[in-house]
């Protein structure tokens, strides 16, 4: 089999999450458009080469000192893929305002918060889609397990960025906090992985319970903003009612 045929499986292999979301997406019936979807998997995506550049420019040296392993892991691995995410969201949404005759003006709204929980987990994806090919591609064996973990917590970590990105003007505190969170569980996650001792079910209990909270965030969230919706749309028949009355 050909090289290009074989890049061209593992690809196919590692979006398997991404189909998994967009059905789920489909199937709740959210306002996520194919469009933005799309775009929104691209930006993570392309999120994943300055976050390597990043990796190279960072100096680093292994000599066995915990600070050394804090740095590699924290640090070098998991604020830079973030940071890199981060910048990735700011632009989406800067450009997705212009679009849409700029949100990003308004004040902060429940369902403005949750389709950016929800941009940035499908972005997450992209990002985890390219790096499981690269990853596999190299060694095709550890694909199984980053299909079932890496996706889980670069799409846990992706939401979380994606709240800061449009929580960084209206709520920088907030918007630092959830930073710090999926850094904090990108890093603990990336060293169950690769530090010998630690069992690789701990690293999937981690993937699974960061990705379950933020799934039930967008499933909360969107039900409360459809219900906050139905519940306007009925005042205004009623007052138009009234009117009609009058």
């Amino acid at each position: 089999m050909s090289g290009s045929w074989v890049l061209f499986i593992l690809i196919l292999l590692s979006s398997l999450p991404v189909i998994a979301v967009y059905v789920w997406f489909r199937l709740a019936k959210y306002q996520f458009s194919l469009y933005r979807f799309l775009f929104a998997l691209l930006a993570g995506a392309a999120a994943f080469f300055p976050a390597l550049l990043l990796q190279e420019m960072l100096p680093f040296s292994l000599n066995g000192s915990r600070m050394t392993l804090f740095y590699q892991v924290f640090v070098r691995i998991a604020f830079t893929e973030e940071l890199s995410r981060l910048f990735a969201l700011i632009i989406f949404f800067w450009i997705s305002a212009r679009i849409t005759s700029s949100k990003s003006s308004q004040p902060l709204s429940l369902d403005l918060t949750i389709e950016a929980n929800a941009t940035g987990l499908v972005a997450g994806l992209g990002f985890a889609l390219i790096e499981n090919a690269v990853y596999a591609a190299s060694d095709i064996t550890t694909l199984p397990l980053r299909l079932i973990t890496t996706a889980a917590v670069h799409a846990a970590c992706g939401a979380r960025i994606g709240s800061a990105a449009v929580m960084l003007r209206s709520s920088p505190t907030q918007a630092i906090l959830r930073i710090f969170t999926a850094t904090a569980i990108h890093g603990i996650y990336n060293m169950m992985v690769t530090m010998p001792g630690f069992s690789q079910l701990a690293a999937v209990l981690i993937a699974a319970s960061a990705l379950a909270t933020v799934i039930l965030t967008i499933i909360g969230g969107w039900s409360k903003a459809t219900a906050l919706d139905n519940h306007q749309e009925a005042i205004a028949g009623e007052l138009d009612k009234n009117s009609e009355n009058y």
